[in-house]
């Protein structure tokens, strides 16, 4: 049970400087915004017509069931585009915050529970040295003597509980009986924050309504499943990430309605306004928006601020994505069984209807499962569902749906890509759906955390394909080849209206093309389990191993890999010394050679993969709050350069001891 909740009423806020700071995000131009709010409400107007149209002129009596179904489709489309066109009809609602800093204090919280070591060691590094004076808190709810040696090590608190209930609210919630404080920021065990954070943060709690300010996550492993990468000339580039359009356009979108929720990490909140609903929400496994609906309802205000302040592990594999997705959903049913924050009027009608948007986009999933199994009812029935003719129909539904397409693109500011999204909603879909089922029925749902850092295989396994997406392409070859046969004369049925059959088999045909892009993208060996320990960074800077010259490739906190002539290359199992140029400061490891190999080229040089020993932690935490806080890149392939870190070694003598710190305006070199 949640603590007794106490009432709060909103109060008017307290003076505040009236210098403000840099806004998170520039302003976008008025011209731009006209253009797309005018995109999506004549995408809205022509599909409303074009329903109506469909209502008195499509249906198909002899096929009602199919008929009315497909025109159910279409109308939650066009129902779903209102809520999108809702949602981002201003990304500009944030309310500048003040220069100056509050005169309240902060504590750091960093809750974990099976993370290693190599995935917490960054984000502790980097939250001890996080400005203004504050203390930073492990909150470890697997009660390990290496996390706790590492929190004390690296100069932040360590905390465990008697009892692990609730998961991660539960041990947020026991750390807020022990931690006496204003405000928490909140990180979860792989954010790493950048060095402004608090200080990007913190001013807009000037306003006493203010509980909460959130910011978007985003993430370090951009070779994760979420991203998808094309290849120019010998480099790769990003362009897609899954979760962009939410955290980069939906998220600033609510403030204008002031809807914005915390996202479970990233975020600073004030300990009054939990205090106000009896703490973070325990009764689901999103205690992040729960506990926002929550205090709400007592007239709490929030603030997304649209700046990337602190960066995480993105799901590597596709099997991670699935589990984590699948927790959201659930979580999102039991919020909305349980606070029913469509219908409350405790909540403003603004903020029920942006609770709406992301609430009922989860099931997207039933329509998508619906449109997947819809063309091969089609074609093995051979039933129309449009009795209407067909050059009309395709001149409409084509005008209508081509709007539609890019009102969405104007209206995520050209983060939506129609094939990528696709292929994601198909590689979550039996997830979602499942999630859906248990998470209404009311079923007890354990708190599963996303695995993160190594998967401790001795070789990277491939991940297994969803049933269900298997399924749908054994259906969908199936019934084209059924459609084929028909067309010749080889089944019982035939085509009254062949067109219909025609544009029933290409709507396979594409749906088949996008399903066998998941299930490839799924069992990439790109996306299988990851064997390193930490992140691996792409660099172009130079070393010595054992004063031999050598190219760094690629670089984490556990390991290397170097480019060297192999003349030079040293034999497996070496045990040596690899030395970096840091801020001007040589920085060494000793590293064990795990493996040799020729590298691809025609160069003739070899690859040698490092892995670094234990027990150097202070060199690690140097090298961590470089490669984490990377400010531009360091070289080329052509042109490498040293590893250059701003952090040094001087420690600031904090409450809980010494640990290593860095100026505000950032940090590295090392991209």
């Amino acid at each position: 049970m949640d603590p007794e909740p106490t009432p709060h009423r909103p109060t008017r806020s307290s003076p505040a400087p009236t210098r403000s700071a840099t806004p998170a995000r520039p302003r976008e131009p008025a011209g731009r915004t006209r253009l797309i709010r005018a995109s999506a409400l004549a995408a809205l107007a022509v599909g409303a017509l074009y329903l109506g149209w469909r209502v008195t002129s499509t249906l198909n009596p002899e096929a009602l069931t199919l008929s009315v179904t497909l025109w159910l489709l279409e109308l939650h489309a066009w129902f779903g585009l209102a809520l999108f066109t809702y949602s981002l009809w201003d990304v500009d609602g944030a309310p500048p915050p003040p220069a100056e800093l509050p005169e309240l204090t902060v504590a750091v919280l960093i809750p974990t529970y099976n993370e290693p070591v190599e995935v917490l060691l960054p984000t502790i590094v980097a939250a001890v040295a996080l400005e203004p004076d504050h203390d930073t808190w492990v909150l470890d709810d697997g009660n390990r003597p290496a996390v706790a040696e590492l929190a004390v090590r690296l100069g932040a608190r360590y905390l465990t509980r008697p009892e692990h209930t609730d998961a991660k609210a539960g041990n947020l919630n026991h750390a807020l009986t022990v931690i006496d404080t204003d405000l928490i920021a909140v990180l979860d065990a792989d954010h790493v924050a950048t060095p402004g954070f608090l200080r990007r943060t913190l001013p807009y709690f000037h306003d006493d309504d203010i509980a909460l300010v959130q910011t978007p996550q985003d993430f370090y492993n951009d070779s994760s499943f979420e991203h998808v990468h094309v290849r120019r000339g010998q480099e790769e580039h990003v362009v897609f990430s899954e979760q962009a359009v939410f955290y980069r356009e939906i998220q600033p979108g609510k403030n204008r309605w002031g809807g914005a929720f915390w996202c479970g990490t990233g975020a600073v909140l004030r300990v009054a306004a939990l205090g106000s609903v009896g703490g973070v929400a325990t009764t689901s496994i999103t205690e992040d928006i729960q506990t926002t609906i929550r205090m709400h309802r007592k007239g709490w205000r929030t603030v997304y601020h649209d700046e990337v302040l602190a960066r995480g592990l993105a799901a590597d594999t596709a099997e991670q994505y699935a589990l984590q997705r699948r927790r959201w959903c659930t979580g999102a049913m039991q919020v909305m069984r349980q606070e029913r924050p469509l219908t409350d009027r405790r909540l403003t009608p603004r903020q029920r209807l942006t609770y709406a948007s992301t609430l009922l986009g989860w099931f997207d999933a039933v329509r998508l499962l619906l449109l997947l199994v819809f063309p091969l009812l089609v074609l093995l029935s051979g039933a129309s569902p449009i009795a209407a003719p067909l050059a009309v129909f395709a001149a409409a539904f084509g005008a209508s749906i081509l709007l539609q397409q890019h009102a969405l693109w104007r209206l995520a500011r050209g983060r939506i890509r129609p094939v990528p999204t696709a292929v994601f909603d198909l590689s979550r879909l039996e997830a979602t759906l499942q999630a859906i089922l248990v998470g209404l029925t009311g079923r007890d749902i354990p708190f599963q955390v996303t695995p993160k850092g190594a998967s401790g295989q001795t070789g990277r396994k491939r991940i297994p394909v969803p049933r269900l997406l298997l399924a749908l392409a054994a259906g969908h070859m199936a019934a084209i080849a059924w459609y084929l046969l028909t067309l010749a004369g080889r089944t019982p049925l035939t085509y009254e209206i062949a067109g219909v059959a025609h544009g029933a088999a290409l709507w396979a045909v594409i749906n088949g093309l996008l399903i066998a892009t998941a299930i490839t993208r799924i069992r990439s060996s790109r996306f299988a389990d990851e064997r390193r320990g930490s992140y691996r960074h792409p660099v172009h800077a130079t070393g010595l191993l054992d004063g031999r010259p050598a190219t760094i490739t690629d670089l984490s906190l556990t390991g290397a890999q170097l480019r060297m002539d192999p003349a030079a290359t040293p034999e497996t199992g070496t045990i040596g010394r690899l030395d970096l140029d840091m801020s001007g400061e040589r920085a060494s490891f000793v590293a064990e050679v795990r493996s040799v190999r020729p590298a691809p080229g025609e160069d003739g040089s070899s690859l040698v993969g490092l892995s670094f020993d234990d027990g150097q932690l202070t060199t690690q935490a140097q090298l961590a709050l470089g490669l984490f806080n990377a400010a531009a890149p360091t070289g080329t392939p052509e042109e490498p350069r040293p590893v250059a870190v701003t952090a040094t070694d001087d420690v600031d003598e904090g409450p809980t001891g010494p640990g290593p710190s860095h100026d505000d305006t950032g940090s590295i070199a090392v991209h």
